[in-house]
C-alpha cells in the first residue's frame, strides 16, 4: 500500500535515507538530521513531500519516495522532481518501487504537471532497467551540474 508520509514516519525515512546513501557508496554525504527532514516535510512551508510504501501483510514501512516541485518554463507547468526512491532490500521485487513511481505519476497527471524526473547513478543498472521498464527515458543530452560546499560559498560571496 502507498500512503502519504506522516510526522511519525520521519525516523524510518531518515534511517532509509542512510541505507540508500550507503548503497550509493555515499554514506558520508548523508548529513541531514531528523529535525531537518521533519521541517522540510512538515514545517510551516513544506519544501518536500513524501510517500510511504507499506508491507501488505505487516503494514510496516518498506520504502519511500521524497519529491518536490520544479517548473518547466518551456511547458509552463510544474513537474515533480523525485529526490529519493528507496525500497528496503528484503522488500525489493514486491512491486513497491513501481507502486511508488506510479503514484507519483498519478499525482502529476491529476494536478496537470508535465513530468516526473529524477537522477540515477550511471552504475546502478538494476534501477536504470527498472525505470526503462516503466517507459522512462534517459536525458542523455543533458549533464547535471552542481555548486556545493566551497564552490558554492565562493560563487555566493563574489
Amino acid at each position: 500500500m502507498i500512503r502519504t508520509a506522516a510526522t511519525t514516519d520521519v525516523p524510518v525515512i531518515h534511517a532509509m535515507i542512510r541505507e540508500l546513501a550507503d548503497y550509493e557508496k555515499a554514506l558520508h554525504e548523508a548529513q541531514a538530521t531528523q529535525e531537518q527532514l521533519s521541517e522540510a516535510l512538515f514545517g510551516a512551508n513544506p519544501a518536500l513531500f513524501g510517500l510511504i510504501a507499506e508491507d501488505d501483510d505487516s503494514g510496516e514501512p518498506v520504502g519511500f519516495a521524497l519529491w518536490f516541485l520544479n517548473f518547466s518554463t518551456w511547458r509552463g507547468t510544474h513537474g515533480i522532481y523525485l529526490e529519493d526512491l528507496y525500497v528496503s532490500p528484503a522488500a525489493r521485487g514486491g512491486g513497491h518501487g513501481k507502486a511508488l513511481l506510479l503514484e507519483l505519476a498519478r499525482i502529476a497527471v491529476e494536478r496537470g504537471y508535465s513530468r516526473v524526473e529524477w537522477s540515477v547513478l550511471d552504475w546502478n543498472e538494476p534501477s536504470i532497467n527498472f525505470y526503462r521498464s516503466l517507459g522512462a527515458v534517459p536525458m542523455d543530452d543533458w549533464t547535471v551540474h552542481r555548486l556545493t560546499d566551497e564552490a558554492l560559498t565562493r560563487a555566493g560571496t563574489r
